[in-house]
């Protein structure tokens, strides 16, 4: 049991946590992937492995840190006594997991405050991908990295950004995200839709992509992702409040991203 809350302390453990579990869904997903069930349509889909993967990662923190808090996509919430929350995916990007894309991540992320995005500051997050073995984090203050390498957000040529991201599950939502990528083209070099928020906010802080925006995303998909990004110069937003949420979530290079946050503002 530990109860420090550095940010380098807690990113140490959110890494040893991350690879347990990532290791854990890679298993499964050799072993076949079973459907658990639907969630807000029959698009969006939950595994066998999300939720044991998720009760791995709760179990370990509730051992190692018992006082904290925990949000999960899979398990819902419970409140902290101590100043940190734990916030979880435990596979983003769950359809590519189940179709056998080597596109998904495990994301942990550890924050001071409550479970609102709007108001927690990010402590330490980690995103790792277990089909390609890499592991992205970052402490806040201390940088973000893969594996040994520093990272730093890339801005675009000109031939354009290199931009990224989504579409929701609700059918509904398709025309007005289509009418938004439509505004953004002016400024993209291309489009990637790869299928892991996690990973796309990640490749931001890599210099990977130039730019990321996607509307509808929860907690738990960005708040590893967004503190990457920032420990890596870039820049984070969106809304409500200005900050990555529900209705927005926007990351970039300083010099792209008040441009790409323009042409998404509804």
């Amino acid at each position: 049991m530990t109860t420090s809350a550095e940010p380098r302390d807690l990113s140490v453990l959110a890494i040893d946590i991350a690879r347990e579990a990532g290791g854990l869904a890679a298993r499964r997903r050799r072993e076949g992937v079973a459907i658990a069930a639907t969630k807000s349509g029959l698009a969006d889909i939950v595994t066998e492995a999300d939720r044991e993967v998720e009760a791995l990662i709760r179990a370990w923190l509730a051992e190692s840190r018992p006082s904290d808090g925990f949000l999960g996509e899979e398990s819902g919430a419970s409140e902290a006594t101590s100043e940190i929350t734990w916030v979880v995916d435990p596979i983003d990007g769950t359809v590519n997991y189940t179709y056998g894309i080597p596109q998904y991540a495990v994301s942990i992320a550890a924050v001071s405050g409550s479970a609102d995005p709007a108001t927690w500051t990010a402590l330490a997050g980690v995103v790792f991908n277990p089909a390609s073995g890499e592991l992205f984090h970052a402490s806040a203050g201390g940088g973000a990295w893969l594996g040994d390498e520093r990272l730093a957000v890339a801005e675009p040529g000109p031939a354009g950004a290199l931009l990224a991201t989504g579409f929701g599950y609700d059918p509904a939502t398709h025309a007005p995200t289509l009418e938004r990528l439509a505004r953004v083209m002016p400024l993209a070099r291309d489009i990637r839709r790869l299928g892991s928020a996690a990973l796309d906010l990640a490749f931001v802080a890599a210099g990977r992509l130039d730019g990321y925006y996607e509307r509808g995303l929860h907690a738990w998909d960005h708040a590893a992702g967004a503190l990457l990004v920032d420990e890596a110069g870039g820049r984070t937003g969106g809304a409500p409040h200005g900050r990555p949420g529900r209705e927005m979530t926007i990351a970039a290079g300083p010099g792209l991203f008040d441009r790409l946050a323009a042409a998404v503002a509804d």
